[in-house]
This record gives structure tokens, C-alpha cells and sequence, in this order.
């Protein structure tokens, strides 16, 4: 679905932030490569002394600019939840990462488990995704997944 989007699309700055700066255009996976893209945006946050509340707000902020971003570029396509739009994976993403220790291993797992619990979508995610629409229905899924992932993560850290 994704490979009959033209890049042209992405001269529009909602469109280009709806579909993760054009990552979303690629033919296969494009919710993996919205996913990849995360990475170096979680690495720069790294790079700034951010408390944990810093984080969190800058993550609300994250979620409901998607919402407009999201339903905007929904719109314009004509499809409630196109697969090329991953604002919602990058915020995900972001998510599954909140009190992440620092380190290649950590980054390598918040990504296997998020696009795990993106992909699989357990109870209530899979209903959330059937049931609610628009933009918030876009990113509520993948928010809820981010949850998932992180609480994962956080088990794994304190196992390990």
C-alpha cells in the first residue's frame, strides 16, 4: 500500500511529520522504518539532560500533536489508518524507552519489543485499534503498545 504514494506527498510538513520525514514511504515494513527513524530522535533526547518529568511532557506533547498529524494525513489519503503514517510508531517508540538505561542492548530491546507489541496488538490494543478512530484512534494503539514494551523492559532490567 505504502509503495503507491508518491514522495511528493511529503512537501507538506503534516504529511512529511505523519509519515516519520519519509521513512513510511518504503514498500515493505513501513512501521519498522518509522520504528528506525525513533532511534537516532530517542539518541539526540539522550544528549540533552532531560529530567524524567521533562521526558513525559515532551511525550504528551508528542502524542497529541500526532493526533492532528495523524488524522490530517488520514484524511488527505482517503484511509482511517494508512500504513505509512508512523508519527504513531516514533511516539510509541519514545514510550517503550521512559527510564530505559543507557547502552546499544537497551535501544536494540525497546525496539524488538515494541514492534512486537505493535505487530501482535494483545488485548486491549487490537480492540482499540478496531474500535476507535480517527487520530487519536491512530495513536492510542500504538501509545498503549509503548506501555507494554516499557513495562517488559522494565521487568527485564530488574531481572537482569
Amino acid at each position: 500500500m505504502a509503495e503507491k504514494i508518491s514522495a511528493k506527498l511529503l512537501l507538506h510538513p503534516v504529511n512529511f511529520l505523519a509519515f516519520g520525514f519519509g521513512s513510511g514511504l518504503v514498500p515493505r515494513a513501513p512501521g519498522t522504518a518509522g520504528t528506525l527513524v525513533a532511534i537516532p530522535l530517542y539518541y539526540l533526547l539522550q544528549t540533552f539532560p532531560l529530567s524524567l518529568t521533562s521526558y513525559l511532557v515532551l511525550l504528551v506533547a508528542l502524542f497529541l500533536a500526532g493526533i492532528p498529524i495523524c488524522a490530517q494525513a488520514a484524511r488527505r489519503l482517503g484511509v482511517h489508518d494508512h500504513p505509512g503514517i508512523v508519527w504513531d510508531e516514533i511516539v510509541g517508540y519514545l514510550i517503550t524507552m521512559t527510564l530505559a538505561p543507557s547502552g546499544w542492548m537497551w535501544v536494540v530491546l525497546g525496539f524488538v519489543l515494541f514492534r512486537f507489541f505493535d505487530i501482535v496488538k494483545p488485548w486491549p490494543i487490537r480492540w482499540l485499534d478496531r474500535k476507535v478512530g480517527g487520530g487519536f484512534g491512530i495513536m492510542v494503539d500504538d501509545l498503549l503498545a509503548g506501555v507494554f514494551a516499557a513495562a517488559v523492559l522494565q521487568l527485564v532490567v530488574v531481572l537482569v
